[in-house]
């Protein structure tokens, strides 16, 4: 089940950030995401707030979470993207986070899947998304799950960590 997160859910939020994290820091960092600085608790809380943070619920527990909204980072303007589309048109997967110990389940799957319908519910022409570039788990899905590849470009993420990102569009 995939609802909204509620304030109850943001600690939770913060573990599965911290669990990737730490797993990334112990084998392969496919993210290129730094802990305390990129995801936190705080972006969680802001999404919250905005009303664009979900959760993915199995066996009464938070498998995982995403940020579903319309803000496009200033980057996209570098790509050709294959659907016009501006504003409310587009539906954009930020910081989708399924936890190490729950990989391989299908979660992932079926988090884009239900962006998919909730993005056709809301009118959007595209989803679009970015991850980063050695971020072969998250490139090889969204290929699997038939998203456009639009391209690399360099972003300043969080104006923290320069990084190339490869960005992704699906029409709806």
């Amino acid at each position: 089940m995939i609802r909204k997160g509620t304030a109850a859910d943001l600690n939770r939020a913060q573990e599965i950030y911290h669990e990737i994290l730490d797993h990334q820091a112990a084998t392969v960092n496919y993210t290129n995401w730094v802990k305390g600085v990129y995801p936190t608790r705080e972006d969680a809380r802001r999404a919250l707030e905005a009303g664009t943070f979900y959760v993915m619920e199995a066996d009464g527990q938070v498998v995982g979470v995403a940020n579903l909204n319309h803000i496009q980072p200033p980057e996209y303007a570098n790509l050709t993207w294959s659907v016009p589309a501006q504003g409310r048109e587009v539906l954009v997967i930020h910081t989708l986070c399924i936890p190490p110990s729950q990989s391989g389940r299908g979660y992932a799957k079926a988090f884009v899947a239900f962006a998919m319908e909730h993005g056709r519910a809301l009118g959007c022409k595209v989803i679009r998304l970015d991850t980063y570039e050695g971020n072969l788990p998250a490139i090889s899905l969204y290929r699997r799950l038939g998203f456009r590849d639009v391209g690399v470009t360099l972003f300043h993420f969080e104006n923290a960590i320069w990084e190339n990102l490869r960005c992704f569009e699906f029409p709806l």
